[in-house]
C-alpha cells in the first residue's frame, strides 16, 4: 500500500520519522509521498527522504502560507525540485476557507507552480478547500499537467467535473466518518483508475480512530479498508489498484 500524502515534518511526526516509516510497513504500507508546504518545509521533506528507500516527496508552497511567502520561494522551488526525491509538486492550488489570505496572491502562486510543473515534467498534488469553480479554470489554462485533488470532501457533482477533466481523487480519513455518505457515493461511481488513499497525516485520523489526535501513515489501510467495502472488493485489491494508480501517476512506485 501507499500513502500518497502524509505531513512527515509535522513536528507531531518527525520527531519520531523512523517509528512512524516501520508502523507503516508493519501495518502493510510500503511507500510513503511526504508533502512539503513552504520552501523550508520542502528543504527539510527532501532531506527526510535521503537514505530512506520507501519515501519520495511532493514539493511546494500551500495556498495557505502564500501570505508570508516571499514571490524568491518559487526560485527556489525550482532549484529543490531539482532532486531525484520529488516525483510531484504540491501541495499547491487554493483555499478559499480562510478569508484573510488574498485570493489573487493565491492565484499567482499557484500559477507560478502549474507552469514549473510543465517546466520539470511533474505532476501535481492539488489542495482545492471551497474554491472548485476557480481551481478548474485556472486548470483549464495547463491541459497537460496531470495530477490528484488531495483529501477530496467535495459534492459528487464537483467529483464529476474533475475526473472528466482527467484528474485523480485521494481520499483521506473522511471518507470513514458517519455522515461521509456522498464521499462514498463518489468512490463507488468513480473509475477504479482514478482512485489514491492518503493519510493527510498527522490530520484526519480515520474511524474507528478519530478520536486519536496524530494521525500516522498506518492508517491509511483504515481507508483503504472502507474504500473496499464500498467498491465490493478486497483491501488486497485496494492496494493493488491504488498502487498502480499511484506509480502511474507519480511513476512511482515503480
Amino acid at each position: 500500500m501507499i500513502d500518497t500524502h502524509c505531513h512527515l515534518t509535522d513536528p507531531r511526526l518527525f520527531g519520531q520519522v523512523d517509528g512512524v516509516i516501520a508502523r507503516a510497513k508493519t501495518a502493510g504500507v510500503s511507500h510513503l509521498i511526504a508533502i512539503g508546504t513552504d520552501i523550508e518545509d520542502d528543504q527539510q521533506v527532501v532531506s527526510t527522504c535521503q537514505g530512506r528507500d520507501g519515501v519520495r516527496c511532493a514539493i511546494g508552497i500551500h495556498p495557505n502560507y502564500c501570505a508570508k511567502a516571499e514571490v524568491t520561494a518559487l526560485d527556489l522551488l525550482r532549484a529543490v525540485a531539482l532532486s531525484p526525491s520529488v516525483v510531484a509538486l504540491g501541495e499547491m492550488g487554493l483555499d478559499y476557507h480562510y478569508p484573510p489570505i488574498d485570493r489573487a496572491r493565491q492565484t499567482m502562486f499557484f500559477q507560478r507552480q502549474l507552469e514549473l510543473a510543465i517546466e520539470r515534467h511533474l505532476p501535481v498534488v492539488i489542495h482545492c478547500r471551497e474554491a472548485v469553480e476557480d481551481t478548474l479554470a485556472i486548470l483549464k489554462d495547463f491541459p497537460t499537467i496531470r495530477g490528484v485533488f488531495h483529501c477530496f470532501t467535495g459534492t459528487f457533482a464537483e467529483a464529476m467535473r474533475i475526473l472528466d477533466m482527467g484528474y485523480l481523487l485521494g481520499f483521506d480519513g473522511p471518507v470513514t466518518f458517519k455522515k461521509s455518505d456522498e464521499l462514498r457515493s463518489i468512490v463507488k461511481a468513480m473509475p477504479a483508475d482514478r482512485l489514491l488513499v492518503e493519510t493527510d497525516s498527522p490530520y484526519l485520523s480515520p474511524e474507528p480512530f478519530r478520536s486519536q489526535k496524530i494521525n500516522e501513515p498506518a492508517m491509511v489501510m483504515h481507508v483503504a479498508a472502507r474504500i473496499a467495502v464500498e467498491r465490493g472488493i478486497t483491501i488486497q485489491e485496494v492496494d493493488e489498484l491504488t498502487t498502480a494508480n499511484a506509480s502511474r501517476l507519480f511513476g512511482w512506485p515503480s
